[in-house]
């Protein structure tokens, strides 16, 4: 027969005793756990009984996987969409994006079509389908000078329209005066022009962020993209870290956009920046190397402004320097050398739709 030495009092107890006073001991305290908080028996995330574990020992949360990693980029990896804004602005940013595009340095950029000079960029994409081009959906016309209206007749949309007969300066000008019937309003009419110079755009976003502005604005824009087909640069804030940084920029990200995004049926981004300035092009360059050393792995869209820098630019904007050191940032092969030594991978939306389209 199998013995054991009890260790308080040293005597020899039969194996079946020795089993049964632990089998009292564990129920003892069992019985006390379930009094204090009986939802510690009952949590889901704890096997208490589960062989080869320990008591209350919790179940490993699984690792919500990557927009990246859905769309069939290897897990792991960071996947940037460099992406160019303000296109079509003046001639000094289309002049810019042309030569990233042609000389195949990068392959995104997004139109804005209420600016004097979008419709030359929608003709120029229809010689060059290769190239990612989508519009810069714009609610707003932000200098003091070089201005622009929407496409739509201003009778129709009153509250996009400011004293001066322009759309408003800033969002919460936006927010403020224009009904999302309005905003919806425009933003197709910025697609059905595109659509009627002979391009159908890769892909939508939202100028200053407006459409981040309210939870209404976001249901325009998802809707919108849904039923064009047109991928949107929607950012994945059911990751509560990505809406709580989010949220600290000013954005509404309420539980109804959570909700919103959640049901949302094209893909997404795993997170979304932009180029950071800099006193020098070497402090410029120098703070994007921290900047993407800093980022997360999964899809990141960083949007820039390039521009070159011309006597005109300067008269448009003050931030005519860092536009005209982005024109040029891209094409540094210190930068180009950097992306690849850090292993980054560079993609677009014509390539993450059609990984998404391969999915079904």
């Amino acid at each position: 027969m199998n013995t054991k030495i009890h260790p308080l009092s040293r005597e020899v107890i039969t194996y079946s005793q020795f089993v049964s006073r632990l089998t009292s001991i564990a129920g003892i305290v069992l019985l006390i756990i379930f009094f204090v908080s009986p939802s510690i028996l009952f949590a889901n995330n704890l096997s208490i009984f589960d062989k080869g574990k320990s008591t209350l020992t919790p179940k490993p949360t699984p690792k919500k996987q990557s927009w990246a990693e859905k769309l069939g980029f290897p897990a792991g990896k960071k996947v940037f969409l460099l992406h160019i804004d303000d296109v079509g602005m003046c001639p000094e940013a289309n002049n810019s994006t042309y030569n990233y595009i042609e000389k195949g340095f990068l392959n995104s950029a997004a139109v804005m079509m209420p600016c004097a000079n979008a419709e030359e960029v929608i003709l120029w994409s229809n010689k060059h389908p290769k190239a990612d081009i989508g519009l810069h959906l714009t609610l707003t016309s932000e200098w003091k000078n070089h201005r622009w209206g929407p496409i739509t007749d201003p009778k129709k949309v009153p509250g996009l329209i400011d004293p001066d007969g322009k759309l408003w300066h800033e969002v919460p000008d936006v927010v403020m005066h224009a009904s999302a019937k309005e905003v919806e309003t425009e933003i197709r009419a910025q697609i059905e022009k595109s659509i009627a110079l002979g391009h159908r755009p890769d892909h939508i976003d939202t100028h200053m962020g407006t459409l981040y502005g309210s939870p209404e604005y976001v249901k325009v824009f998802l809707k919108v993209a849904e039923e064009y087909h047109i991928p949107g640069n929607i950012i994945d804030v059911t990751n509560p870290l990505v809406a709580a940084d989010f949220k600290k920029q000013g954005y509404p990200i309420t539980e109804e956009v959570i909700n919103t995004v959640r049901n949302y049926k094209l893909p997404q981004l795993d997170n979304f920046t932009s180029v950071g300035p800099g006193v020098t092009y070497e402090i410029k360059r120098k703070n994007f190397f921290t900047m993407v050393k800093a980022l997360n792995t999964g899809l990141t869209e960083i949007i820039f402004h390039p521009s070159v820098p011309t006597e005109n630019l300067k008269s448009i904007t003050g931030s005519w320097q860092q536009r005209g050191w982005e024109g040029d940032l891209f094409a540094d092969p210190v930068v180009i050398k950097f992306l690849k030594d850090e292993g980054i991978i560079i993609t677009d939306w014509k390539e993450i739709m059609k990984r998404f389209e391969a999915r079904k």
